[in-house]
């Protein structure tokens, strides 16, 4: 297999054979040789129905033509300036005029980026240092997240990451999600220290965790009463819940946002941004210093203009259709599971699922943690070998796409069923 002799050659090139830890499975990965609407072809001709979407990244599904158009009809113009263009300001005032908690924003390539630069302005802005994060919630893996993360984090059995220093973790306080006992508790001990709670309003790192009813509500009217910033992380639910986000989605306004992954439509592109008084405090105006050669690069610009513009366009029907599809599938998970009376879980919301081999209903990071992962390698290694490929992780997401047929979704149902 051509797959096979690629992971020999990347073992002594990359560590671990791969450029990011969540790439990796055994007993190698399948290497892609391109990738059309729901489906991803490896070198090896296989053609797979692809659920991991670029761990959400391609709300359209891959090579969307108006995407690819975009980018080729951008690079014509050039792909790099190193100077400010007119559709930044196109972009940034659309997202403005439709997310309103989006007063003032920067562009920035990833949302590691984003996070971080949120969290160092939060703290310029508060000229306070703690930062409240949750358990299970990743947000980049840069030193003072990595505390408890998700993702490949919590895949690689390596929540504290080696090489991280104890200072930089020193003011990160980790408490459990859906938890507001811990909440009110922490901030009792510490609310004059605090400069922002950042919290993913829907845990997508370590597996599909949802917020209990009214938990982020409250979670907003405690930050608020405190004069403490909030930090929604929306990553990866930025314009994946609703066009809005899980703001929209929730009925819930925060301080500051941070957006990745589908406003990218593939390529690199976040964005943090959030109340006027709060994003002055940057460089050149304030004095928080934050920059980016790539940042609001004319290609990555020029696909999420298209991207939001289109989503704003079609929202009355993109995200119902994608919440029946992730219905379908995730309620036959359910059925399987009950049928064939094995210990699991499905968490599910809009275009989003996920399965957890427990019994344990799972609502935070401690019960996530209780799956059983060997079970989980076999049900993924099923559907591999029936040709779905899923997030390799039992913490990880399922995405759905605008390019997932009717005929996948009843095919993935019939391949569940024998999977199962």
């Amino acid at each position: 297999m051509r797959s096979e002799e690629l992971y020999k050659k990347a073992l002594k090139l990359f560590p671990g054979g791969v450029n990011s830890p969540i790439r990796a499975f055994s007993p190698y990965p399948f290497f892609v040789k391109k990738a059309n609407g729901s489906k991803i072809i490896s070198v090896d001709n296989i053609s797979y129905t692809d659920y991991c979407m670029s761990y959400g990244a391609m709300l359209f599904g891959h090579a969307y033509h108006p995407i690819v158009d975009a980018v080729n009809g951008a690079i014509e113009n050039g792909s790099l300036f190193g100077a400010p263009s007119e559709k930044e300001v196109e972009l940034a005032e659309l997202i403005s005029r439709h997310i309103t908690s989006m007063e003032m924003m920067r562009f920035v390539n990833s949302g590691a980026e984003a996070t971080m630069h949120a969290i160092r302005v939060a703290r310029g802005y508060t000229n306070r240092m703690k930062i409240v994060k949750f358990e299970g919630c990743y947000h980049g893996a840069y030193d003072s997240m990595l505390v408890k993360a998700g993702s490949g984090a919590t895949t690689f059995g390596v929540p504290n990451s080696l090489g991280v220093p104890e200072g930089a973790v020193k003011n990160t306080i980790v408490i459990p999600y859906n938890n507001l006992e811990k909440v009110e508790s922490v901030i009792k001990s510490n609310a004059d220290e605090i400069a922002a709670i950042i919290i993913e309003p829907v845990i997508g790192n370590a597996g599909l965790i949802l917020p209990k009813e009214g938990y982020l509500q409250k979670l907003r009217e405690i930050s608020r009463d405190n004069d403490i910033l909030l930090i929604f992380d929306e990553v990866i639910t930025g314009f994946r819940l609703a066009f809005g986000g899980a703001q929209e989605y929730f009925g819930i306004k925060a301080d500051l946002v941070t957006y990745g992954k589908v406003v990218g439509g593939g390529l690199p592109f976040a964005i943090f941004g959030g109340r006027r008084d709060v994003m002055e405090n940057l460089s050149p105006k304030g004095k928080v210093y934050q920059a980016g050669t790539y940042s609001g690069n004319p290609l990555s610009v020029s696909v999420a203009l298209h991207v939001v513009k289109e989503l704003r366009k079609r929202s009355n029907s993109i995200y119902s259709e994608l919440d029946r599809n992730c219905r379908t599938i995730s309620r036959a998970l359910r059925e399987l599971v009950e049928k064939e009376e094995i210990d699991a879980n499905v968490n599910s919301i809009a275009s989003m699922f996920q399965i957890f081999f427990t019994k344990n209903d799972v609502i935070d990071y401690a019960s996530a943690l209780t799956s059983n992962t060997t079970i989980f390698k076999k049900y993924f290694s099923g559907l591999l070998s029936a040709k779905i490929f899923t997030p390799p992780s039992q913490f990880e997401t399922c995405f759905l796409s605008l390019a997932h047929t009717k005929e996948d979704v009843n095919t993935t149902v019939e391949t569940l069923s024998e999977v199962m």
